[in-house]
């Protein structure tokens, strides 16, 4: 459970952890959105996502994000790498290239296009877990409800219950790495009084996993029992006028991202408008001159 590193916010004082949660939150949605631009060309497809890559790279660098625990976390998935690794391999897809066999099962051939395809999605799922990691390590869980209630502004006009929302989200993520470290702590207390979470039958694990979830689910329903009776005694009032602890402001480091985050985007989507309505984008041919593979 310690693989998971979603919602673990980390205190140092880097240019990441300075920035602006509204600009982050905002940079992050740029970052997502360019995840899943895509041309004609693999090699192009290749190249702008590995850019983006060694991009996100550099962000974990500055921020001081844990690439053990991106790797751990990404050991996590292995069943549902597993599983596109079959979906692509087995089922039928008219794309794939019939000169591309890279060998046979039986009589059925294995196309190099489903490894690609396959190796892809891995990819955009680990830039996305570095986008999430890099966002709630650096921003506090206060300071991203007050970034999202302030992009929910408008829809106070209709009378939404934008800090209610906000609040639930952030309690929500502040509970995540909560919940994890319980129940790490529950699977270590019921291995110490002999149940077995590795070995046995079918029936033998289920009766593992029960008792592991009745005791979570009971310890997640008394902190959050504890953590209304303290917002109560602390006189919380969520329909109340509330004044902030920390005014966000928005300051030259946060402009200077947002240009760099923008200008990769740009970069991005140029590429991709440009193979929409112009043709195909070859870059390695452009900038090596030889021909790709796929």
């Amino acid at each position: 459970m310690n693989n998971i590193t979603f919602g673990r916010y980390t205190t140092y004082n880097t240019f990441v952890h300075r920035l602006d949660p509204r600009n982050k939150i905002m940079m992050m949605i740029l970052l997502v959105v360019a995840i899943f631009f895509k041309v004609d060309s693999w090699s192009s497809t290749l190249i702008m996502s590995v850019a983006l890559l060694i991009f996100l790279n550099i962000i974990m660098l500055i921020s001081k994000v844990s690439f053990i625990s991106l790797f751990k976390s990404l050991k996590a998935m292995w069943i549902l790498i597993i599983f596109l690794l079959i979906v692509y391999i087995f089922l039928p897809n008219a794309a794939y290239n019939p000169d591309h066999i890279a060998f046979y099962i039986g009589t059925y051939g294995v196309n190099y296009d489903a490894f690609y395809q396959c190796g892809y999605i891995i990819l955009r799922i680990m830039m996305m877990l570095m986008i999430t990691m890099i966002l709630t390590s650096s921003t506090s869980p206060m300071n991203l409800t007050y970034g999202l209630e302030w992009y929910m502004a408008p829809l106070k006009l209709v009378k939404f219950p934008t800090h209610i929302v906000a609040m639930t989200l952030s309690i929500a993520l502040r509970f995540i790495p909560t919940l994890l470290d319980e129940t790490d702590r529950i699977i270590k207390a019921q291995s110490s009084r002999g149940v077995d979470f590795q070995r046995g039958g079918l029936i033998k694990k289920f009766s593992a996993i029960i008792s592991l979830i009745i005791p979570l689910f009971v310890s997640a329903i008394n902190r959050s029992e504890e953590l209304s009776n303290a917002m109560e005694a602390r006189g919380y009032d969520p329909y109340g006028q509330r004044s902030k602890y920390r005014v966000l402001k928005f300051r030259w480091i946060d402009l200077i991202a947002f240009i760099i985050v923008l200008a990769v985007f740009g970069g991005i989507l140029t590429l991709f408008i440009w193979d929409m309505n112009i043709g195909s984008v070859d870059l390695i041919y452009w900038i090596f001159g030889a021909k790709p593979l796929f």
